[in-house]
């Protein structure tokens, strides 16, 4: 019994590493995916993005990549909390040691004009003080942009 139960999950784990992956190319099919409980997860190429660091455009934007799952987001539609556009914001936030150890929190935020703002904040382990608190600036890549933000479902 014991083998068979470790052959399927051998089995599920090379189904599951084998999965294709779909780009989303604009928000509608972002928020389809996202209403239909799709695995969605998104890739973020840094150094395409516009920086802006303590109200300053940067012009040195590191060469860095990061992706996660999206597990929790929320939408909001236009003008429910007085927003002209729709959107849909999602977070994430893990403990990593860089140079001693910090809270590293991302959140994105997608409009429904495929605008993408991700705000990158490291805050102290200790204190919470926030130690870097950066904002990037691009648009969702729809296969033919210059987008440097790859939203991908699990087909």
């Amino acid at each position: 019994m014991k083998r068979i139960v470790f052959v399927l999950l051998i089995i599920a784990s090379a189904v599951v590493a084998l999965a294709d992956t779909v780009l989303l190319k604009n928000f509608e099919e972002l928020m389809e995916a996202l209403k239909n409980g799709e695995q969605v997860r998104v890739v973020a190429h840094y150094a395409e993005c516009q920086l802006i660091s303590n109200n300053e455009i940067e012009e040195n934007v590191p060469n860095a990549i990061g992706g996660m799952n999206i597990e929790v987001f929320e939408y909001f539609a236009p003008m429910s909390i007085g927003n002209p556009k729709g959107f849909v914001v999602f977070s994430h936030t893990s403990l990593i040691n860089y140079g001693g150890y910090v809270y590293n929190y991302a959140k994105f935020k997608v409009t429904d004009d495929n605008k993408v703002k991700i705000t990158a904040q490291y805050a102290s382990a200790t204190d919470f003080e926030i130690e870097m608190d950066e904002n990037f600036f691009s648009e969702m890549n729809n296969g033919k942009n210059e987008g440097a933000m790859y939203f991908y479902k699990t087909k």
